[in-house]
């Protein structure tokens, strides 16, 4: 399952480099799926189009783009780092380990 980052966020910006796909983004921040992978133009749909920040409020995780740090880490990143432990498994977007390698394969091998 991805990561979410809670109310708890403080903003600190810590989990922001430690992930290697790219999917956490400062509150406010349009993003897009070409953000820190190798998809380009033509695949299933435009990745290099932005999106409306998921929040404008504090640091956020695009679901889409989160693997659990699976095929780069033995643990997810951002909840190594985070100082108040915000950020959390997201119980609503559920995937399994060969899921999540199939979306790593995806977001880094196009």
């Amino acid at each position: 399952m991805s990561i979410k980052i809670t109310e708890k966020c403080i903003n600190c910006g810590a989990c922001e480099p430690e992930c290697p796909n790219q999917a956490i983004y400062e509150g406010g921040k349009k993003w897009r799926m070409s953000d820190g992978t190798s998809l380009k133009k033509n695949e299933i749909s435009d990745p290099t189009i932005f999106y409306e920040p998921k929040r404008k409020d504090i640091y956020f995780i695009i679901p889409e783009k989160c693997t659990e740090c699976v095929g780069f880490y033995d643990e997810p990143q951002c909840m190594m780092i985070c100082p108040v432990q915000c950020c959390v498994q997201d119980k609503d977007n559920y995937e399994n380990k060969k899921e999540l390698i199939q979306k790593k394969n995806f977001l880094h091998e196009g």
